[in-house]
């Protein structure tokens, strides 16, 4: 046997896979946790979200308020059970790339800026969730 079978035991794979799932499976809540949170604050907040989403310019913001409160908390206690956890997570980075550009694409001011790339970089993992699914400590199982 060379270095690289020795190396290799009946465990490794497993510890590797277990590994693998537990980080998938934090990487999820840490993902969920923020919009998790931020839609039950807007629960509280109905009056001055919807302002928030007129001083954008966006038609309807009642019904958007009430779209984004269902794709908040629901997409994001999907993504923490792992339900439908791609879906959600597409939903969820579509969401939040909508939210880079109509809420933080004032690039002049170096706080939307960072907001902005915040966003993009969610959308990312969201997007990666997409791809490669929830891992198996999830509903979905993969």
């Amino acid at each position: 046997m060379n270095t690289f079978t020795d190396s290799m035991s009946a465990t490794a794979p497993t510890a590797t896979t277990a590994r693998r799932e537990v980080g998938m499976l934090i990487a999820r809540l840490l993902l969920a946790a923020l919009f998790l949170i931020s839609g039950l604050a807007k629960i509280g907040a109905a009056e001055g979200t919807t302002a928030y989403i007129a001083s954008a310019g966006l038609p309807f913001p009642a019904l958007l308020y009430w779209l984004t409160l269902a794709v908040e908390v629901g997409g994001g206690v999907l993504l923490i059970i792992g339900y439908q956890a791609r879906y959600a997570a597409l939903v969820l980075g579509l969401f939040t790339l909508a939210a880079a550009v109509f809420f933080h694409a004032d690039f002049a001011d170096q706080t939307q800026f960072t907001s902005f790339l915040k966003n993009l970089a969610i959308a990312g993992g969201m997007f990666m969730v997409t791809l490669f699914g929830p891992g198996r400590l999830s509903i979905d199982r993969g």
